[in-house]
């Protein structure tokens, strides 16, 4: 299995718009995304880095794998 690596946030922000998901708000340093179908939106810090643990949480909430998020950011 591919390991996760820390990710840049503007590479992060450009996946979740790739998956559906659209820019809802901000509170504090907190960027809060949101999609339709999701029961809760994906919440991260606007430092430089999203670190791996809020990849692999944010991923759980989209119902990805590993394997289908690297694949998507391998193409963008």
């Amino acid at each position: 299995m591919p390991k996760l690596i820390p990710l840049k946030r503007k590479k992060f922000e450009k996946f979740l718009v790739f998956v559906g998901c659209g820019f809802k708000r901000q509170k504090g340093d907190h960027l809060i995304y949101d999609r339709s179908d999701l029961k809760r939106p994906i919440v991260f810090t606007a430092d430089r880095e999203v670190p791996v643990f809020i990849i692999r949480n944010n991923l759980r909430t989209l119902g990805m794998s590993v394997e289908e998020y690297l694949e998507i950011i391998k193409r963008i």
